[in-house]
């Protein structure tokens, strides 16, 4: 942590839960907080979560983050919550200083924007530091974290998935990939996680074999990138998650170890105790 007690952090704020608890966190350790919401992607409920100032944004409002964090005294900040993919091709109007950034990019996908949006930040004096930052204890530990062991299946679809997604998340594709009997069922692209988990088990469903032993060896594997840049885009891992995963017939949830958070702590995996799903961390 970068931020000590009584200093003001800037939190820009995406979707889910994550910014949130990374509100609370960070308050419990002393620290004043200046939120940065996206208005396409936080939630209503950032201010109820006692920051100092909430301040509503534009996803395309480069300057005017600056300018607001700059006004507030704030020069660590923190990116919490995902930006769904597809907003880099949405219709959304960037001002001037984000579509310099965007000008410069060889790629548009989330490693290249949001890394020239953090150095157009530390240009301006403003400092990002990891989204893990006030949460590490939420961060997975090795091994089994689930009270069922995976199966030899599930070991051997966790092992290929791997392989596979390791491959896809270098060229910032996606991270997640769904297996079953060791063949890659879908691919995570700009959909995000949950809906490449639905998307799976539809393929499932419409061959016919929701049923069978095959679907119940449906394994969802999450890696972080080969350079992972801890500042943005960790792998999170939610209840949803879980509750996703059982809908589609998914049974067995393989994450890498330290590299991914748990974002509701030990209700993950109370929930997928529940829902009877092997969470493997390694």
């Amino acid at each position: 942590m970068e931020v000590q007690a009584g200093q003001k952090l800037g939190l820009i704020a995406g979707n889910g839960s994550f910014p949130l608890l990374l509100l609370d966190a960070a308050r419990a350790q002393g620290a004043q907080v200046v939120v940065a919401a996206i208005k396409e992607e936080a939630s209503p409920l950032i201010e109820q979560h006692g920051a100092e100032a909430v301040y509503w944004l534009s996803l395309g409002e480069l300057s005017k983050l600056i300018e607001t964090f700059q006004r507030e005294g704030v020069q660590t900040a923190v990116m919490a919550g995902q930006v769904k993919h597809k907003q880099i091709f949405s219709s959304i109007r960037p001002d001037w200083r984000l579509a310099k950034v965007l000008f410069s990019l060889g790629t548009r996908n989330t490693d290249s924007l949001i890394g020239a949006v953090a150095k157009v930040l530390e240009d301006e004096g403003i400092h990002l530091i990891s989204s893990t930052s006030f949460l590490e204890p939420l961060l997975a530990k090795p091994g089994v974290l689930s009270k069922r062991r995976p199966t030899e299946a599930e070991i051997r679809n966790t092992e290929y998935g791997r392989a596979v997604a390791r491959h896809l998340a270098q060229y910032d594709i996606g991270q997640t990939v769904v297996i079953a009997e060791a063949a890659c069922v879908a691919v995570e692209a700009m959909e995000g996680t949950d809906a490449t988990i639905l998307r799976a088990g539809e393929i499932m469903r419409s061959a016919g074999i929701e049923s069978s032993v095959f679907s119940r060896a449906l394994t969802v594997v999450k890696v972080a990138k080969p350079n992972q840049d801890m500042r943005f885009d960790v792998p999170v891992i939610g209840v949803k998650t879980v509750e996703t995963m059982q809908s589609a017939g998914a049974t067995c949830l393989a994450i890498d170890a330290e590299r991914c958070l748990l974002l509701e702590g030990e209700k993950v995996l109370h929930a997928a105790d529940k829902a009877d799903v092997a969470v493997l961390s390694g």
